[in-house]
Formats: C-alpha cells, structure tokens, sequence
C-alpha cells in the first residue's frame, strides 16, 4: 500500500508521466520496439505490455493495432488473413486463448529433422505466425517452447494478437521487461492487486506510464471481488465425520 519513489534512480522499475495519447503512444512503441529489447538483449516480443483493459485507447485492442503496425508493418513479403477486425500477418506475435488439447504439434531440430510430436496447446501459450497458406487455408504458429502448430483458418478463433495482453491474461507468466499504461479506467478493474499482478510478471525491469493520480488510485485501491462459497462448513462436516 506504499507509494513508490517516482525519481527514476533505480535500474528495475520506472514511472514515466504522460498526459496524451499521442505521448503514450510514441513511449510504448519506442519501449518495446526499440528500447527494452537493446538494454535486455532481447527481441521486441520478449517485451510485453499489459493492460487493465480490452477496449478503449489503452486497451489490448487498440494497443495491439498499434504495435503490429510499428512492429511486423504490412509488407508484399509477408502473407496476412482478415478475420473480422484483426488481422492475422507472417511474423505477428500472437496467443493461444483456450485450451485445445487435440492440436498436433511438432518439434523440429535447426536441420529440419522432426524430433518430437504430441498434442495439446493451451489457453496463454504465446508464439509467432510463421507461415500463411492461402491455398490451404491455414497458418503455421510456432511458439516458445518450438512447438509447431498448424492452424486451419476456420480455428483462427482460438488465436489473438498478443503485442498487448490483458494482466489477467498474464497470470503465471513471465517476462524479461513490461510496459503497464495506466491513464484512466473503471475502479472496479484499477486495483491494487491487479497491478500487484502486473508488476510481478516482470523478471529485470517495469515501465509504467500515464497518470500519477490514477496509479496512487490504483494502490489505495484493496477492492476486489470476493467469492463467497460454502468450503468452510463443508471442511467442517468432514472433519466431524
């Protein structure tokens, strides 16, 4: 419930104040794109921003718009696919959103030589479109752990792009540096625990940027949605035969 130093001294986390949309914008591609990954060593998709909220100029899916065009842009060289408002191109970064565990996939050695197979992809695996088919009518999705997918664009559904996720999305996953825009939102998603959420994804370094005021309202906010079930009395006639 601490509010944290805002004087940017340390090596690790960092409060950027921005006031527009155009800023925050400007920030975020210059963090992930470009920044983030030259001080870490990294690829910009090890860089993942989060946010509260889906919709929204801050949202997953306005943010996700704008990082593919600065980052994997429209070119003759790459194939894409239109499925409703998104767009699906060769080299997005993108995640799996439910669990599927019929789907095949593959592991190829660096030579191309098949060195393991098996089933199952599930809700949070992340990994980029390697391949488009247009002919076939499918895409090829290699993720993290090189796992080689094949998906039919009639399954496309259980894909979205992943340059921003949600934080709750992010539960149980890590990464080497986020990006977290805090401006403005309902109180009922902008908690302290959320935001204890995003922070901890981060293993070397967290940049937030917005409002000051809206990220204080954020700590001194402990609410949160309880769930109130029966476990006690049960565990309690158990206990008692």
């Amino acid at each position: 419930g601490e509010i944290p130093s805002f004087t940017n001294t340390g090596k690790d986390f960092f409060f950027l104040p921005r006031d527009s949309k155009e800023s925050i914008y400007r920030d975020i591609v210059l963090l992930v794109r470009d920044k983030m990954p030259r001080q870490f060593k990294t690829t910009s998709n090890q860089i993942q921003v989060l946010s509260p909220m889906k919709k929204g100029n801050y949202g997953v899916e306005a943010l996700n718009r704008l990082l593919q065009e600065q980052i994997n842009p429209a070119d003759d060289s790459k194939r894409e696919i239109n499925r409703g408002e998104v767009i699906f191109r060769q080299g997005d970064k993108v995640m799996q959103i439910k669990n599927n565990y019929d789907a095949e996939w593959v592991i190829h050695a660096y030579n191309g030589i098949e060195t393991d197979r098996g089933k199952g992809i599930f809700n949070g695996d992340v990994g980029v479109i390697t391949a488009i088919n247009t002919y076939m009518k499918s895409l090829i999705v290699v993720f993290d752990d090189n796992k080689e997918v094949e998906y039919p664009f009639a399954q496309l559904e259980e894909l979205e792009p992943a340059y921003a996720v949600t934080i709750h999305k992010s539960q149980g996953s890590e990464y080497p540096g986020i990006v977290i825009p805090i401006v403005d939102g309902p109180s009922m998603l902008f908690t302290r625990n959320l935001l204890y959420t995003a922070v901890t994804r981060a293993t070397k370094c967290v940049i937030i940027l917005g409002s000051r005021e809206k990220l204080c309202e954020m700590i001194a906010n402990k609410g949160e949605q309880l769930r109130y079930t029966d476990l006690t009395s049960r565990l309690e006639e158990a206990l008692n035969g």
